[in-house]
C-alpha cells in the first residue's frame, strides 16, 4: 500500500488482536496516513465492517494480508477512471500464484464475465480488485457475519442486484493473491461456498438453483489456462 503512487490514501488496518507478532510488524511500517484497529472480532466480514465503518474517503477497497497490487500505480489508474466516468464502482482482474514461486501466476481471476444479470449463476467481480463509492456501502448496508465464505458474494447481490450502479470492467490485473485463502482452501471449502451463494439468491429474491450455479466451473477451468 505504502508503494503507490496516488497522493490521497486513507490505509486502515484492522488485526484481530493478533499475538503472533503481526501488532509489531504493522507498527514498524505503521506511517501517519494508517489508522490501526486491534481488538477481537467475529470473523472477516465482522473485520471489513470495521474497516468500512471507519473509512472516510470516496473510493473504498480490501486489501487482505496476502494479497498485493499488481503495481504501483493501480489506485491511481482506479480513481482517475472512476472520476471520468462518474462510475459507482469498478472492478479488474485477479491472479493467483504460489507462496514457494511468487513470480509464478498459476490462474487469472476474469471479471469480465460479471453481469448483474448473471448474479443467479453465482459470478461476482473478483472481490479483492472490486472498488466501490463509499456511499454504495451506505445504501446498501454491511456484510452479513452469519456467512463463513460467501458473505463478500451476498453482499454483491444487495449491491448490484437492482442493476442500479454506474460500473466498469477494467481488463487488467489489478491484484495479485497467495493460494490457500479461505476461498481457495480445498473441496470442503468449494461445497460450503456454493451452498452459501445458493442461500444468498434466495435470501435476496434470486431465482437459481444449484446446477445454474455449478454451471460456471468449466469457465473457471480456462482460467488456469489464461494467465
Amino acid at each position: 500500500m505504502q508503494a503507490q503512487t496516488h497522493p490521497d490514501i486513507e490505509h486502515i488496518v484492522v488485526d484481530g488482536a493478533s499475538t503472533d507478532g503481526t501488532l509489531a510488524l504493522i507498527r514498524a511500517h505503521q506511517t501517519g496516513s494508517m489508522r490501526l484497529i486491534s481488538e477481537p472480532d467475529h470473523g472477516i466480514y465482522d473485520a471489513m465492517n470495521k474497516g468500512v465503518a471507519a473509512a472516510t474517503g470516496e473510493v473504498v477497497c480490501f486489501l487482505n494480508a496476502d494479497d498485493l497490487y499488481a503495481d504501483a500505480d493501480v489506485l491511481a489508474r482506479v480513481a482517475a477512471q472512476m472520476v471520468q466516468e462518474h462510475l459507482d464502482a469498478l472492478f479488474g482482474d485477479v491472479v493467483f500464484f504460489h507462496v514457494s514461486n511468487p513470480q509464478q501466476s498459476i490462474r487469472r481471476y476474469s471479471s469480465r464475465r460479471f453481469r448483474p444479470a448473471r448474479i443467479a449463476w453465482g459470478w461476482m467481480p473478483a472481490h479483492p480488485a472490486l472498488f466501490l463509492r463509499r456511499e454504495v456501502y451506505e445504501r446498501t448496508g454491511p456484510f452479513r457475519t452469519d456467512y463463513r465464505i460467501a458473505g463478500d458474494f451476498e453482499f454483491i447481490v444487495r449491491a448490484f442486484g437492482r442493476n442500479t450502479l454506474r460500473y466498469h470492467h477494467l481488463s487488467e490485473v489489478l491484484v495479485r493473491m497467495r493460494t490457500g485463502g479461505i476461498s481457495t482452501g480445498g473441496w470442503r471449502n468449494t461445497i460450503l461456498l456454493n451452498r452459501e451463494v445458493l442461500r444468498a439468491c434466495r435470501e435476496n429474491g434470486i431465482k437459481t438453483n444449484m446446477l445454474k450455479i455449478l454451471s460456471k466451473y468449466p469457465a473457471k477451468l480456462l482460467e488456469y489456462f489464461h494467465t
